[in-house]
């Protein structure tokens, strides 16, 4: 089904692999009739030419990218913006789009979130973006429809911005990466590895873009394959699949923690661009005759069976029909992985979904980026047309991805198809992916054609003892399940017809109702801001020295963004950095933000001009100990703040609060053994905070929670690019050495951790 090479491969002619090996330079030329060598070839893949068009600094092995168009969502556009105002924006110098699809539903916290939609309406006028509004469509189908372009880049703010599908190389950061475009700056890297993906045959009935996406993220998460890399679909497999279908695998490998993504374009991309009123934009892509990838996945798409991803990992996969053949052993190891993430905190399982020997689920979520497409809700009424989802509790909701989707629906007699069977359609809204919106009753299971299923993303609340949960499955399994009123069903069990519907593109709905300044600034604009909007609170540079307590140790094997900072109802406060703050941890542990907060105290006083000591007299032995050591640490040259411990995080959500608001509670750092993506720790660095690295077991740390750790010299560490960091356990009148590092920093970054953050960074004074 899927194959990972153990090294590198060459692509010949689009059609042929030559593995990277001893006989490889002799096979090559038997084909090709020349010598080639392996830094010509790696030349020649599509995501290579596109990042040496858009890098800036003439080094392709150390990027500047400068990218071609941004897009943000309501989550994350007041705090970019605010953060770029703080730092002397004056107009935005690429196309910005605001989209309104996560904070769509204006029922918590009162005006709250309305008010931050009128912030992005003037901020869009005021600076020359362009604005859509809530319930038009999600972040990524717009972007999908009105922005995408074959060899351009976007970048987004949102971990999903995936347009590879459509010849876009996307990539998904959390918002100061954003911040740093709006003020012309770069995004600095080095050049990424990249991993080709060869598709061959085609998928067989019933089988969607959920289920190949979810194959190939069972295949890689584990093993990291593609972490941090572009992940490059070629071969004669995806002249087999509709433009949907790619789109539907494509922004599933945020998952897989890939960098970015591209695929070859051909004429049904093309038509794409023709159907959206953009022909223009079509460019046909293709790697060269010959061209090197750092790793190969085959696919054999008709292989590929209906896949679930089992709580609480979209890695977590089986073929639906394996689950349904080993039930108890299956759900067994499924409570077993639970009981790690979710701590003993709550009862879980999923025994008692299984009834005569068939497994029953609660509810059915088609939605969003990856479910919302017009093929997948087109082929999910097919499959459920003449049947009933019953009067039971099982529920269907559907969200079209787009307004322009949902008219084509109601055009074609989809909706009405979909609403007799007893399903609910909805607006394009992000909400079910993060919580704000059909969250399951306790211990119910949901299946979802949506992105995530991590514990507690879908709205239930450990705190008050509540936990239900998500397996993630392709619209057309749903709707074969939703039929057999909610027994797990794959959609090859299905023997009606699935249809190919013609797509017909208004543009009417957007240009009737999408505010776009055509990148025209009008500076006279007053931007409307609302109550919970605020300001960025001031923070320090990096001092000489850093006298931190451990406040939070995390020991599972991978800690999200969600466990971080929850989505849900809190994505309402996220204008509000201290206001957000109060929610850091809440879910994973519940004592972190009064253990920041209390540590955080002896900053402020520093700040201020007072004695931390008298502020925080527990701190009096630990620097009686420091001094026994290094007696010119004290008044000017000391600094004080929280770290925590964790083995690996960071995954999913390219959301920069779950750094900020450690920042803003006074976290000068993260431990970890390593960073689960880029984004995270690109974020950490954002907003200052040191990404130290420790080797060895989680289990044998130098430090336990609650430990004072002392960092000397720290600041010269930073400046002077040292290998190791030296730290100390401060405990019991004695410290206890042990070595930290940093992993390579690029010189602007250094500046900026070094300043404290990047407001601080590019402050206008």
């Amino acid at each position: 089904m899927i194959n990972l090479y153990d090294g590198g491969a060459y692509l010949v002619n689009g059609t042929e692999i030559v593995a990277d090996g001893a006989g490889a330079a002799a096979e090559l030329k038997a084909k090709t009739g020349k010598d080639i060598a392996k830094d010509a070839a790696a030349k020649g893949t599509m995501a290579y030419r596109i990042l040496e068009e858009h890098n800036t600094s003439g080094n392709m092995e150390k990027l500047k990218i400068k990218f071609d168009k941004l897009t943000s969502h309501d989550i994350t556009f007041v705090g970019i913006i605010q953060t770029a105002r703080a730092s002397g924006l004056e107009k935005f110098p690429v196309p910005y789009v605001l989209t309104n699809c996560h904070n769509s539903l204006c029922a918590v916290g009162g005006t709250i979130n309305e008010d931050d939609h009128m912030f992005g309406l003037t901020c869009a006028k005021k600076y020359g973006g362009v604005y859509v509004p809530p319930h038009q469509a999600v972040i990524h189908q717009y972007a999908r429809e009105m922005l995408a372009g074959g060899g351009r880049m976007i970048l987004g703010s949102d971990s999903h911005t995936r347009y590879g599908a459509l010849g876009t190389m996307a990539m998904g950061e959390g918002g100061p990466e954003l911040v740093k475009q709006l003020l012309n700056q770069t995004y600095d890297i080095h050049m990424p590895e990249i991993v080709g993906v060869y598709l061959t045959g085609e998928p067989i009935k019933g089988v969607g873009p959920q289920d190949v996406a979810l194959a190939i993220i069972g295949a890689v998460f584990g093993n990291g394959y593609v972490k941090n890399k572009v992940m490059e679909f070629v071969g004669p497999g995806v002249a087999s699949l509709s433009a949907d279908f790619r789109i539907g695998i494509d922004v599933m490998t945020t998952e897989t923690t890939c960098l970015s993504s591209i695929w070859k374009t051909d004429r049904e991309i093309e038509e794409f661009y023709e159907i959206h009123g953009r022909k223009e934009e079509y460019k046909e892509l293709n790697p060269s005759d010959v061209a090197y990838y750092d790793g190969m996945i085959t696919v054999d798409l008709g292989s590929i069976k209906p896949m679930i991803a089992m709580p609480f990992h979209p890695s977590n996969t089986y073929t639906i029909k394996e689950l349904n053949a080993n039930l108890e052993d299956i759900l067994d190891d499924v409570e077993k992985k639970a009981a790690v993430s979710l701590d003993g905190a709550v009862d879980f399982t999923l025994k008692d979904k299984v009834r005569n020997g068939k497994f029953y689920v609660d509810q059915g979520i088609i939605a969003g980026c990856a479910g919302g497409g017009f093929e997948n809700i087109c082929a999910a009424a097919d499959i459920l047309k003449g049947s009933y989802i019953g009067a039971d509790g099982f529920t269907l909701s559907v969200y079209p991805a787009s307004m322009p989707v949902y008219m084509e629906l109601i055009k074609n007699g989809c909706a009405a198809a979909l609403m007799e069977t007893g399903a609910v359609l909805k607006t394009a809204f992000c909400g079910p992916c993060f919580g704000a919106g059909d969250t399951p009753a306790n211990n119910a299971f949901s299946i979802r054609h949506s992105t995530r299923n991590f514990p507690n993303r879908e709205g239930s609340k450990l705190q008050n003892g509540q936990i239900s949960s998500v397996a993630l499955m392709d619209a057309r399994s749903i709707a074969a399940t939703s039929a057999n009123k909610g027994v797990l069903t794959p959609a090859t069990d299905f023997d009606g017809n699935i249809g190919k519907y013609k797509y017909h593109f208004d543009s009417n709905i957007y240009a009737n109702r999408v505010f776009d300044s055509k990148g025209a600034a009008d500076p006279s604009v007053e931007i409307q801001f609302g109550p919970n909007i605020k300001d960025w609170p001031n923070m320090c540079e990096l001092p000489e020295n850093l006298v931190l307590q451990m406040v939070s140790e995390i020991h599972d094997p991978v800690t999200t963004t969600d466990e971080l900072i929850p989505s849900g109802e809190t994505s309402s406060y996220r204008s509000n950095p201290l206001g957000l703050a109060e929610f850091t941890l809440s879910r994973k542990d519940p004592a972190y933000v009064g253990r920041a907060k209390n540590i955080q105290e002896a900053q402020k006083a520093v700040m201020e001009g007072k004695c931390p000591l008298e502020v925080k007299p527990e701190l009096k032995p630990v620097m009686e100990t420091i001094h026994k050591t290094y007696p010119e640490v004290g008044e000017g040259n000391v600094g004080f703040g929280s770290t925590i411990f964790a083995v690996k995080p960071g995954d999913g959500s390219a959301r920069e609060q779950a750094a900020s608001c450690q920042k803003v509670l006074g976290g000068w750092a993260n431990i970890a053994n390593e960073y689960a993506t880029k984004r995270y720790r690109s974020n950490l660095i954002n907003w200052g905070m040191l990404p130290f690295v420790i080797d060895g077991d989680d289990k044998q740390l130098p430090f336990e929670n609650l430990d004072y750790l002392f960092l000397p010299d720290i600041r010269r560490a930073v400046e002077e690019k040292a290998d190791h960091i030296r730290a100390y356990v401060v405990k019991e009148g004695e410290m206890k050495e042990f070595s930290l590092s940093l992993g390579e920093l690029t010189d602007e970054e250094r500046q900026i951790i070094l300043k404290g953050c990047l407001i601080n960074y590019n402050r206008v004074s």
